[in-house]
C-alpha cells in the first residue's frame, strides 16, 4: 500500500513538472488574450479534454506499441529520460524547452483562430507534448493494470487543477507575480531534470541485465 501510495505520489509530480502548469497560465492568457471568459472556459476544457485522451491512448498501448515496433523498455526509459530531463534543464535556464512550447510566429497565428488554440498548440505539444506522453508511458508500463490505472487517474487530477488555473489565471497570475512564476518555473526544472536522470538510471539497469 505505502509502495503505491509513493508511486502516485511521484507520478502526479512528474507529470506537474512536466506540463508545469503554474508556468502555463501566462502562455495560456496570451493565446486567448482576444476572447472573452466564457470562449477562455471552453478552450480550457476542449484542451485539457484532448490532452487527457492522448496520455490515456498512450498509457494503455503503451506496452502494445513497444512490442509492435521491437521496442524495450530500457530503451524507452533511456530515451525519455534524456527528453525529460532536456526540458527540465531549459526550464532551470529560465527557458521554455520548443519541444514544450510552440515558437513565438506559432503562438501569434494561433491566436487567429479561436477555438483551435484548444489542439493547436494547447493540448499538442504544451499540454500532452513529447515529454508528458514520453513520461506517461514509462510509468504505466512499468507495471501492470494498476501502474496504468494510477497514472491515467493522476493525470485526470492534474487536468482539473489545471483548467481552474486556467480559468482564474489572471487573478492568479496577480497574486503571485512574475518573480514568483519564475522560481515556480526553475523548480519544477529540476524535479524534472532529477526525475529523467531517474528514468535514465533504471533504463541502462534494465539494459545491463538483458545483456548480462
Amino acid at each position: 500500500m505505502q509502495n503505491l501510495l509513493v508511486h502516485t505520489v511521484t507520478v502526479f509530480m512528474g507529470f506537474f513538472a512536466i506540463m508545469n502548469p503554474i508556468a502555463n497560465v501566462p502562455i495560456f492568457l496570451s493565446l486567448t488574450a482576444n476572447d472573452d471568459r466564457q470562449t477562455r472556459k471552453m478552450i480550457a476544457a476542449r484542451a485539457l479534454l484532448l490532452a487527457f485522451l492522448i496520455v490515456t491512448l498512450f498509457s494503455v498501448v503503451g506496452k502494445i506499441l513497444f512490442e509492435l515496433f521491437g521496442i524495450s523498455l530500457p530503451a524507452f526509459q533511456i530515451a525519455g529520460g534524456l527528453l525529460v530531463s532536456l526540458i527540465g534543464f531549459h526550464m532551470l535556464q529560465g527557458n521554455q524547452s520548443n519541444v514544450h512550447q510552440p515558437l513565438e510566429k506559432e503562438k501569434q497565428n494561433s491566436r487567429d483562430i479561436a477555438l483551435s488554440v484548444a489542439v493547436y498548440p494547447l493540448a499538442m505539444p504544451i499540454l500532452a507534448g513529447p515529454g508528458t506522453i514520453a513520461t506517461a508511458m514509462n510509468f504505466s508500463a512499468r507495471g501492470g493494470i494498476v501502474e496504468a490505472m494510477v497514472t491515467i487517474v493522476a493525470f485526470a487530477i492534474l487536468c482539473a487543477i489545471t483548467y481552474v488555473l486556467f480559468v482564474f489565471g489572471e487573478r492568479f497570475v496577480t497574486l503571485i507575480g512574475a518573480g514568483a512564476l519564475r522560481v515556480i518555473t526553475r523548480l519544477m526544472g529540476l524535479i524534472l531534470a532529477v526525475i529523467g536522470v531517474q528514468m535514465v538510471i533504471e533504463g541502462l539497469r534494465g539494459a545491463f541485465k538483458l545483456t548480462g
